[in-house]
């Protein structure tokens, strides 16, 4: 049986943002124009271009009801340039010449006083691409005002003058980031249990609190909490008959008024007694990485991931399983070397050069693929090119597949043949995304060529901002990069392993002059809460000194502390995290016992007692780290510690079918991404045809906002490599004071 999440609209998150009568956005032209004002009406709407090519277009359209209460809309509008629509989402789109209908689907058809929703849809375009000048809703011109009654008609009731809060988040700061839902998700965690989870955002008022409501089988929603629940965001609900399905949302309370309801999650009748989510897949390959992005400006993550095949695919798939399109590779994707692979061979080794986020800050997420000849993307077209080694990057839409904008890959190495990426994105200037590009090839002697790029997506074209190259400089590189703000001042800095760059590509400190080489594992994060600022933690590989691990202050590359051991070998992982609430701050271990980062003392001086050092994983609850490690959810005891191979151990994937990505030992994907703040955990089965996302079955009294929202941990959900823990840019661990609000703002 799966789950069944309701789709859902953004409509109730976005009421105000409208100026009056209807406007017409033009992709890239930054000039928008009102349309002429018809009859008095009840309705608005906002008709806006998003992106633009030739002979084709992508527009969203925005209903606003001013009028009474609907229980199901219908919206025409005709075009006077021949144009045709193609593609339709959140709507149901039918075209007869030049009149258009949409209309409602399932599940945004319900539209009360002042509400609204949206829809999207790709059209084509022959000579010219007019907006339309005016739209009827259910048989009514729309003005952008509420409808007067003339004396002669039958009274109608006005819009209340007093109507129910909306859920208003308090100011926000320069970051834009997603406009969230509350994400709620539900499991069976026993026979007579249902665990609710959601998010609290991270722009949510101070004192928010939220009731619970549950629909049996589709009939009336029933509200299941007797007072207002204000400590963590997740409820248990023991009385539900789960021989039916079983449906639950969450409305907010602000002071004392509850808000409009979140979208539902649906168990279905009879639903099995596991910490899980499944969503179909179409038959494939293997899969090695999932990214998730808000592909179609619901409010909530979809899923991008890659096909292992040859050759090499990538696929996207709305949040509840329907297939969206499909990406070919092409040719150059076949040679699957993780050195000196193909140029649009993708995921292999410690490279990715695919990355989703919203690059435009649309409210809708793209795509970011390094790419050569012979790709074929979503909507069927063919990348040509005459040389094979000639790459670009291609920024694809999020709904279709389709190249918005490609740009070249500098082609400074190009001699030595393809260059390998790692992509990722962050805030270099502390308000608008950048696309980052770590890319490599082989030199004939055996060394490597390194180069850094940063990209800038306005929509319509894709620009280099600024690429560094290593050259003969001491900068050591590793094998996962981190994007995340170092010194505190908004902007993101570019990190790796053995250096940082600031966010407009110089050097800011190489730690190659303090003994520092080549490594597989670095972390940066708030370890010590009693330090200002970050710290950074590393091992190493092969370091003739014998170095095996350093801390270091992010901000400025300080050294803190070094362990060198006699001989040379390579310490392939390594972990920080507080999985010992007995010392402050974190731990950080690799194979030579656990350490309190702070004090550089170890918590058990049996150094053979500690756990696998693969990655962290917030799971049940309490503040410290849990362990992830092959598939084992795992829980480190401090008070008894125990070898590696007995870590006490709290569920293994496999007894609910699902398997490790392709290529190693780990999952496809970890992140916040449904629920509290907990972290989900994403793999599939053996056949490759359903995701299995592990999400929580334990209830929590900690409340703190969504991990998505915070800028450090969203940034790191964009970046694969050798698949590492992400962190918050705050102390979270035992004993942590209450976290700042993120310096963010809503995209709409």
């Amino acid at each position: 049986m799966r789950h069944s999440p309701i789709a859902s609209r953004r409509g109730s998150r976005r009421r105000g943002l409208l100026t009056a009568g209807v406007t017409v956005a033009l992709a890239g032209a930054g000039l928008t124009v009102p349309t002429a004002a018809e009859a008095a009406t009840g309705c608005r709407v906002t008709y806006a271009v998003t992106n633009q090519w030739q002979g084709g277009f992508g527009a969203n359209v925005t209903i606003t009801n001013l009028g009474d209460p609907v229980d199901g809309w219908t919206l025409t509008w005709s075009y006077a340039g021949g144009q045709t629509v193609t593609q339709a989402w959140n709507a149901t789109v039918t075209q007869s010449g030049a009149q258009v209908t949409a209309k409602n689907v399932s599940y945004n058809g319900a539209l009360a006083t002042n509400a609204e929703t949206s829809f999207g849809f790709n059209g084509a375009w022959r000579d010219d691409n007019p907006a339309p000048t005016g739209f009827t809703l259910n048989g009514t011109k729309c003005t952008g005002a509420p409808s007067v009654p003339s004396p002669s008609s039958t009274p109608t009731r006005n819009p209340s003058p007093n109507p129910t809060p909306t859920t208003s988040p308090v100011p926000g700061g320069s970051r834009k980031m997603e406009n969230l839902g509350r994400g709620v998700v539900a499991v069976r965690s026993n026979s007579t249990n249902v665990l609710v989870t959601w998010r609290l955002l991270g722009l949510d008022p101070d004192g928010i609190g939220f009731n619970v409501y549950r629909s049996t089988a589709g009939g009336s929603w029933v509200k299941l909490n007797s007072s207002v629940l204000t400590k963590g965001t997740n409820f248990v609900d023991s009385t539900a008959d789960l021989t039916r399905s079983t449906s639950y949302r969450v409305r907010p309370v602000i002071g004392g008024d509850e808000q409009s309801p979140s979208e539902a999650f649906t168990l279905s009748a009879n639903h099995a007694v596991e910490p899980v989510v499944r969503v179909p897949l179409r038959s494939g390959g293997p899969v090695k990485f999932v990214w998730v992005g808000d592909l179609d400006g619901d409010g909530e993550y979809d899923y991008v991931l890659d096909r292992q095949t040859s050759p090499q695919k990538i696929e996207a798939y709305r949040r509840d399983g329907r297939f969206l399109w499909q990406v070919d590779m092409g040719p150059n994707s076949t040679n699957q070397n993780n050195i000196e692979g193909g140029s649009s061979t993708i995921d292999v080794g410690n490279w990715d050069g695919v990355t989703v986020a919203d690059l435009d800050s649309d409210g809708r997420a793209e795509v970011a693929v390094r790419i050569a000849n012979g790709v074929t993307f979503g909507n069927g077209a063919k990348f040509t090119q005459s040389d094979n080694n000639r790459q670009y990057i291609a920024i694809l839409d999020g709904m279709t597949g389709a190249a918005r904008a490609t740009a070249a890959v500098p082609t400074d190495y190009l001699s030595d043949g393809p260059m390998y990426a790692r992509f990722g994105v962050g805030y270099l200037d502390g308000v608008n995304p950048s696309l980052v590009a770590f890319m490599k090839n082989r030199i004939g002697s055996g060394d490597f060529n390194l180069m850094e790029s940063a990209w800038k997506f306005d929509g319509k074209t894709l620009a280099l901002q600024w690429k560094w190259r290593r050259g003969n400089q001491n900068a050591p590189d590793g094998h996962n990069t981190r994007i995340i703000d170092v010194d505190g001042d908004g902007k993101d800095e570019v990190a790796e392993i053995g250096y940082v760059l600031n966010g407009n590509g110089t050097l800011r400190y190489s730690l190659g002059p303090k003994g520092v080489v080549h490594g597989d594992r670095f972390h940066i994060a708030k370890m010590d809460p009693s330090r200002p600022g970050l710290q950074g933690y590393g091992v190493q590989q092969d370091n003739p000194s014998g170095l095996r691990e350093y801390y270091y202050d992010a901000a400025t590359g300080t050294m803190i502390w070094k362990h060198v051991e006699d001989g040379v070998t390579d310490v392939g992982r390594g972990m920080a995290g507080d999985i010992d609430p007995r010392f402050p701050g974190m731990e950080v271990w690799s194979f030579s016992g656990v350490y309190n980062a702070a004090t550089n003392r170890l918590t058990e001086s049996d150094t053979s007692l500690r756990p696998w050092p693969q990655m962290g994983l917030w799971w049940d609850g309490d503040l410290t780290m849990e362990l992830l490690n092959d598939g084992k959810f795992e829980k480190w005891d401090p008070d008894n510690p125990t070898p590696t191979n007995r870590t006490p151990r709290l569920l293994n994937i496999s007894q609910y079918g699902a398997v490790d990505a392709a290529q190693g030992v780990n999952p496809t994907l970890v992140g916040d991404i449904l629920g509290d703040w907990r972290e989900e955990v994403v793999y599939t089965n053996a056949s490759y045809d359903e995701l299995i996302i592990f999400t929580t079955n334990q209830p929590t009294t900690t409340r703190l906002y969504t991990l998505a929202h915070n800028p450090a941990y969203r940034n790191a959900m964009t970046l694969k490599g050798y698949m590492q823990s992400h962190h918050v840019d705050y102390f979270l661990g035992a004993g942590m004071t209450k976290p700042p609000r993120p310096d963010i703002t809503y995209v709409r």
